[in-house]
């Protein structure tokens, strides 16, 4: 586990809104919907890899769900069916998940407990990120846990 800072980030992709449950069956739709439709989306860093962001705690409905993007480098001609968002930059508390989606919970609370023994605290209330290198085989993601701290 390590922290790191990143840089603002621009995505473009779609908006997952689902009870809590669901959003393991659902994310992983949205994620290959969007591998079929990458060729539409302009000035792309990185077509391989996809991210996920999402508030632990949010505070209005427009902050409720989960995206699923890809980084660009600006917003231009967004597809009117897909969304945009931008992530400040922020600093992270940041784990490697390797293994089935289903156990990414694992991980995560492996990840928190890091954080609350090294003394950092997170920030539930702005955006988490999901850095993807693999995910269409929901056994066997690979995506590195980005969890806001102070």
């Amino acid at each position: 586990m390590t922290i790191e800072e990143l840089d603002e980030l621009k995505l473009v992709g779609f908006r997952v809104l689902c009870s809590g449950d669901q959003y393991i069956v659902e994310i992983p739709k949205a994620s290959f919907h969007l591998s079929k439709r990458i060729n539409e989306v302009k000035h792309i860093i990185n077509p391989l890899q996809q991210f996920g962001a999402f508030f632990v705690e949010n505070k209005t409905p427009d902050e409720d769900g989960y995206w699923v993007g890809v980084e660009v480098k600006e917003f231009e001609d967004i597809p009117t069916d897909m969304v945009t968002i931008t992530v400040p930059p922020q600093r992270y508390a940041v784990a490697r998940h390797s293994g089935p989606n289903f156990k990414i919970m694992e991980t995560y609370d492996l990840l928190h407990n890091w954080i609350e023994q090294n003394k950092y605290t997170r920030l539930k209330n702005k955006w988490h990120i999901e850095k993807f290198y693999d995910w269409k085989n929901t056994e066997k993601v690979n995506v590195e846990l980005f969890d806001t701290i102070e």
